[in-house]
């Protein structure tokens, strides 16, 4: 009878973690980003059997950070770019709703009362699930199109997984996908395996090791592939997109409050108590935010680069939450804060629903305009090169592009001259209004009216104006 109990507490609760997943994901359903149509192009480059390349006759690149995520989009990507963003938003979508369900079941668990004074509370359990729904940032990027869904996932049942090695590799694998998750996944798998490891210290020590060779061998597979494919071990995007410490800082300050759910882990006389499997997660969760800070943050919305490691930290936030471990109003008095954070960042929440939209009714209507384009030159190349897939794509960000990503200058502000242009035979320039600073330097310089006359205005809904300039 108590097993059969224990088994619908778990299924109800899993039911609760998909419901909460499905919720915020479907209510994010609109945002997307650029990049993801970078995804997008890649992956339609390797299934047309020209490989990895963003456009026809651009050069070998690997311009999407997450290396096996455009051969595995491939086999989506037999239709137009916008379909394809839209099977893989469906894709994100799915797999962290099924995740999620194994979270609720997992805090089910915890909270049966056959653990005794260490069962979690089930009003902090079920408190959790209500903050998981809110925390919008992990529903838009689950659904925006990217590999952060899938991460997402990953990273949700490495941390629920009962086995440490399985724990450790499926880690692995999303810091194979994410690698700024490498420090996460290490620490989690090392502090599990001593935590929770039988035995004298020496056979702790190698459970610890071996668990850490199964949590870093996917990342250091990749690096070696991109090194032996593309000539450095590291992504093109941390030389096209340079960043530092103080902007990293500042990413991962707010991407604490934002994402909500580390408050509820301020507790380290509770975390300490509980040891397994909320410690090794929360001090995971804290080596990850500081590597959020070193790697210099990220330039999308959202604190997309936080979001994998959240539903872990609510996981552990229940575990530390029974009468064993803390207090009652300790344990409400971070849940109350954490949902007080979400709610105030819930207010970012409606400018991100119609980005989708927009951004497909932008590729729409800039297809005819770039329909006799041959080489075409963008700083947002995602659309662009959905809106024009027979072109030849040159990033002026140098996000696909090695040459213009080794240049001086951020992500919009490369020293690409005209002359570069001229060198690549661009005969189209797509600028955005207002400029940024690469865009400001080529369309000022004294000689770019007399190379180049704007014939078109493109509307992106209420965000701005692109301007389509086309060689004399």
């Amino acid at each position: 009878m108590t097993s059969a109990r224990s088994r619908r507490r778990e299924i109800g609760f899993a039911l609760g973690g998909g419901a909460a997943a499905l919720t915020q994901s479907l209510a994010m359903w609109g945002f997307t980003v650029d990049d993801a149509l970078i995804s997008v192009r890649y992956a339609q480059s390797l299934a047309g059997g020209t490989g990895w390349r963003p456009s026809p006759g651009a050069p070998v690149s690997d311009g999407v950070t997450p290396l096996p995520w455009a051969p595995l989009l491939a086999l989506l990507s037999s239709d137009d770019a916008l379909v394809v963003l839209l099977r893989a938003k469906v894709l994100g979508i799915v797999v962290w709703t099924l995740a999620s369900a194994r979270l609720g079941a997992a805090i089910g668990a915890a909270t049966s009362p056959a653990r005794g004074e260490h069962a979690a509370r089930p009003w902090a359990a079920v408190g959790a699930l209500a903050l998981l729904a809110t925390v919008f940032p992990i529903g838009a990027h689950a659904a925006s199109g990217m590999e952060t869904g899938l991460v997402i996932a990953l990273a949700t049942l490495a941390a629920t997984s009962r086995r440490l090695y399985v724990c450790a590799l499926i880690a692995g694998l999303a810091a194979a996908l994410r690698p700024e998750l490498v420090g996460w996944a290490a620490a989690l798998a090392v502090l599990r395996a001593l935590f929770e490891g039988e035995g004298a210290s020496a056979q702790r020590a190698r459970s610890a090791i071996v668990a850490l060779g199964c949590s870093c061998g996917p990342f250091l597979v990749v690096a070696i592939v991109r090194l032996a494919a593309f000539g450095r071990a590291a992504p093109l995007a941390a030389t096209a997109k340079p960043s530092d410490l103080s902007h990293g800082l500042v990413y991962a300050l707010a991407a604490f409050f934002v994402t909500a759910a580390p408050i509820a882990l301020l507790a380290p006389r509770a975390l300490s108590a509980s040891r397994s499997p909320a410690a090794p997660i929360a001090l995971a969760t804290a080596v990850h935010f500081v590597a959020l800070a070193v790697v210099g943050g990220d330039w999308m919305p959202y604190a997309r680069l936080a979001t994998p490691v959240i539903p872990a930290a609510l996981y552990a936030f229940v575990v530390s939450s029974a009468p064993a471990f803390a207090r009652g109003w300790s344990v409400a008095l971070r849940l109350g804060l954490a949902a007080s954070a979400a709610a105030v960042s819930l207010r970012a929440a409606p400018a991100g629903r119609g980005v989708m939209r927009d951004r497909t009714a932008l590729v729409v209507s800039a297809r005819g305009p770039l329909a006799g384009a041959r080489c075409i030159a963008a700083l947002d190349v995602g659309w662009v090169g959905a809106a024009a897939p027979h072109a030849r794509i040159v990033d002026l960000a140098g996000v696909t592009d090695p040459t213009i990503a080794a240049l001086p200058g951020g992500h919009t502000s490369k020293r690409v001259d005209l002359g570069m242009l001229s060198d690549r035979h661009v005969d189209t320039l797509v600028t955005f209004g207002p400029p940024r600073a690469v865009e400001q330097r080529l369309t000022t310089d004294p000689r770019f009216r007399a190379q180049y006359t704007l014939s078109r205005t493109l509307d992106l809904g209420t965000t701005g104006l692109y301007f389509v300039w086309t060689r004399r």
